[in-house]
This record gives structure tokens, sequence and C-alpha cells, in this order.
């Protein structure tokens, strides 16, 4: 017989209904945790999906369209199609450098010669195919963390705030790489040449290229042969004349011959490095009509950018010290851009295969992290004499550069 059970001054009910309630109340949890676990799951794999597509979407942010439209641009015009002016494009690429007026030496500029004209004609061939060498398969920074991956494909396409504008073969693909570690630095892969070459596609084209940027970040870019290009600076003051300018620079005798180890591996018939150095082996007359040698002038390309832009403005990298040491100029560099020094020592390592730093394994990456193999190429043995000769024909442009920046880089 089932007693009722009765609760003090409420009611009763009997024993047998009591425990049958409470059985079914337990299975009900028990179904309950069990929907509630299968939810919070489902939850899990749809963050999970998102996160993918979100980092998906950001890499692709990241590459640059200029191979693209260099592609579909070639497709269609076949190399004969010409801007707006009438100018043939191709013309305006290739077309050899101005000659230096009021140059500070003893030297005549003669016409160029063949020899230079022919090597200086292939050179945007080169760095177009150095550029995409070495950035194939590199384009997403191997420091770059999942958060910052997630939040790629969000923000806006801004023009840069910063730009390293030079110079050629004096580490600024290092110093990039570098400073894509900074989670507060967006930059492009490819150098879009938008300033000397691609002018005529306007500000929007631009703007296109770059990658999205959140509150806070900076987005940069880098293309080295803009401190040689007379119109760049009124071009990149016309835009913002805000932009904070940097130039990696180098001895400019070892940039030169690091210049001519370049274009030797792309063509390997051109000329000896001694033969294209001067104009007249027996006098020792320099040929600063080859693009080799005027590129380390920078004394005469500085006065171009500071018609337009306050030395304030400009930060000079050493070329040397960002081999030597690496976080020591990468903060020079972020305090430049007004950003907190989070790339430090523990972030290198130094490659002695190489013969320069690279970055360490971090977060979101497999593996430490070097510049391609075009990097840090051997150079050919080139005459003492001839070395000696370049270093006494520069002295005098050092000297000034080394006054009007208020650094020694010590090239002397």
């Amino acid at each position: 017989m089932t007693l009722p059970v009765c609760l003090v001054g409420l009611w009763c009910v009997p024993t047998g209904l009591m425990e049958y309630s409470l059985i079914s109340h337990s299975r009900y949890a028990r179904s309950f945790n069990q929907v509630k676990k299968k939810l919070v799951l489902l939850a899990i794999m749809l963050f999970l999906w998102v996160y993918m597509a979100y980092s998906c979407v950001g890499y692709c942010s990241t590459m640059p369209r200029m191979m693209v439209d260099y592609r579909v641009k070639e497709t269609q015009t076949a190399g004969k199609r010409t801007d707006n002016s009438g100018v043939d494009l191709m013309s305006k690429l290739l077309s050899k450098p101005q000659g230096w007026v009021d140059l500070e030496t003893d030297y005549d500029e003669p016409p160029i010669r063949t020899a230079s004209r022919d090597l200086l004609n292939n050179e945007v061939e080169i760095d177009q195919t150095e550029d995409w060498d070495e950035i194939r398969g590199e384009q997403k920074s191997p420091d770059q963390s999942p958060m910052s991956s997630f939040s790629n494909g969000s923000g806006s396409k801004k023009l840069p705030q910063a730009i390293i504008i030079g110079v050629k073969k004096g580490g600024t693909r290092a110093l990039l790489e570098f400073l894509r570690v900074h989670p507060d630095i967006r930059a492009v892969g490819a150098e879009p040449h938008f300033f000397d070459r691609n002018y005529d596609n306007g500000l929007d084209w631009y703007r296109d290229l770059m990658p999205k940027t959140l509150e806070g970040q900076i987005t940069m870019e880098k293309t080295p042969s803009y401190f040689v290009t007379r119109e760049a600076p009124a071009r990149i003051s016309a835009m913002s004349r805000d932009t904070k300018l940097i130039v990696v620079v180098r001895d400019p005798v070892t940039r030169a011959i690091s210049d001519y180890t370049q274009t030797l591996s792309k063509k390997p018939d051109i000329p000896t490095f001694e033969s294209l150095t001067f104009k007249n082996r027996t006098t020792g007359l320099i040929d600063t009509s080859w693009s080799a040698i005027q590129i380390g002038i920078y004394a005469k390309h500085l006065e171009n950018w500071l018609q337009y832009f306050p030395m304030s403005q400009i930060l000079f990298v050493s070329g040397e010290r960002l081999i030597s040491d690496p976080a020591g100029e990468l903060g020079r560099v972020q305090d430049f851009l007004g950003l907190k020094r989070i790339i430090t020592d523990k972030h290198f390592y130094f490659n002695q295969t190489k013969g320069f730093p690279c970055l360490k394994k971090a977060e979101g990456s497999s593996k430490p992290h070097c510049l391609g193999k075009t990097k840090g190429r051997t150079h050919p043995n080139i005459n003492p004499e001839v070395v000696q000769r370049l270093r006494d024909f520069y002295r005098p442009f050092n000297m000034k550069f080394y006054q009007m920046t208020g650094h020694n880089f010590g090239w002397d």
C-alpha cells in the first residue's frame, strides 16, 4: 500500500506518484543536457567555419592584383596600345633616365653607351621578375597571429601613410618583411610602382592595391625606384603632404656591385662591371649615365625630395646596421611611425648561410622565415683598383649626404 507523503502545512501526495515525478524530471534533465551539448558543439563548428572564411578572405586581400592586371593588359594590347597622350606606354616604361645637371664632379656626361642603354632598358623587366620571385608564396606575414588573420577580412583600403621609397639593393625587401611582423602595419607585398610607372592609372587604382586596415593600423608599400624618380616627390606630396618616407641606404660601391649582380643573374651576357663603370678605362673616368652608379649619388636625389618634404618626414635606415643590428634599426623605424616597439631582438636569428638575419619561428608560423633565394647572392670578384676608384668618386657625395642627413653612415 502506497502511503501518502504530506508536506507540512500544505498537501499530501502518494509516494509512488512522487517517485514517478522525480524519475521523469531526471530523464528530462538528461535529455535537455544532451540537446545543450549539441547546440554548443554546433556553435563551435559555426565559429570555426566563420574564422576560416575570414582568414581566407584576409589572406587573399593582401595579394596585389598587379600581375593579373599586367597580364590582362598584355593580352588585350599585345604591346601596341598607347596612353591618352598618344605616347606609347612601353616607351615610357623603358625610357632612359634624364642626364645629370650641375653634377658636382669633374666628369662630363656623354651620351649613354649602347651597352649601358641596353642594360637600362632591361631593368624594368628584371626588377618586376625579381619582385615576384621574392614574394611568391610569402604574401602572408610569418608572424601573423590568428586574431590578426581574423581581422584581415574587415576594415577598409586606404592610401599608404608611409612608403619605403628606396634604395634599390639597399635592403628594402628585408625591412618590409620585418615590419610586417608588427600587428599595426599592413603592407602590400609586390612593388606597386605607382608614382613612377603607373601614375596614369589614378589614385583609386592605387588604393585598390592596398590591403584592408583597421582603425589605428598603418598602410605601407615599398617601391625603391621612387627615390631616383624625378617626378615622384611632387606626386606623393600631391597625394598627401603628411606621408612618411623611409629610405634604406647602403655603401654606394657595395650597392652598385649588388645591383650589377642582380642584373647578371638575369642577363648573363651583359658586359663586365668594369667596362660599364668607366667611360674611359685608361683615364678612369666614371660613367655616371649607368643607373647602378647614378642611384648611389644619394645627396643629388635627396635634394629633389627636400623640395617637397621636410627632413623630419624622411627616415634613413642603414642597410649595414639592418644586418648587424636589425632590432635596433627596426626600433628607430617603429619610433618614426609612432608605433609601440613590438619588434625586438627576440624576433631575429642570424642565418650563417645567407649572411643576414632571419625571422624566428613565431605564432602563426610553422618554421623560421628568411628572404628568398634571390637575396644574398655571391658577388663577382671586382678588381680592387676599380673598387677604390669608385670609393674616391663617391666620397664627396657621401660627405654631402652625411651633412644633409646629420648622420655619418661610415662608408669612407
